[in-house]
């Protein structure tokens, strides 16, 4: 077997962090791709050959980051067709919206009514986790609006 490049064993890192967290190998290996390639478009024939990954892994894996915000199509330059890149905004983007802690805090909430409240036994977990995603709920905007502040003050000074 060839040693893999810089590039490749970097996606191939991707997916194995993605994959501790229950993500498919092909959304960690893209993900990983197009956060590092050159040019920062890639077809879906690009990715396929890069990663040696099927069309139809591409084409899921590609569905899912599209779906989850992180990636977008994009037209080919001097080509028919579209290609993909990973949309530099998109974790801010993604941790932006809280919907996803709301989702989470009210499921923990119905968890507590299912078992009895909220003072019923081994409700420490549920009342735990609900308090967790009640703060991310209400802190992110606040990090969010920090962070742009201070990536902006810094894109003043290097630019």
């Amino acid at each position: 077997m060839s040693e893999l490049s810089d590039q490749r064993r970097y996606a191939e890192d991707a997916a194995v962090v993605l994959g501790g967290l229950g993500l498919p190998p092909a959304y960690g290996k893209l993900l990983g791709w197009l956060l590092i390639c050159d040019p920062p478009w890639q077809t879906s024939t690009q990715l396929a050959a890069a990663l040696g990954l099927s069309k139809g892994s591409v084409s899921t894996g590609m569905r899912l980051l599209e779906t989850s915000g992180l990636a977008r199509r994009v037209p080919v330059p001097g080509h028919r067709g579209h290609a993909y890149e990973v949309r530099p905004d998109a974790v801010i983007r993604i941790a932006a919206d809280a919907t996803k802690f709301r989702v989470f805090r009210e499921l923990m909430e119905r968890g507590l009514d299912v078992v009895g409240g909220e003072d019923a036994p081994g409700t420490e977990r549920l009342r735990m986790m609900r308090d967790f995603y009640a703060f991310i709920e209400r802190e992110m905007p606040q990090l969010v609006e920090r962070f742009e502040a201070e990536y902006g003050a810094k894109g003043d000074r290097d630019g």
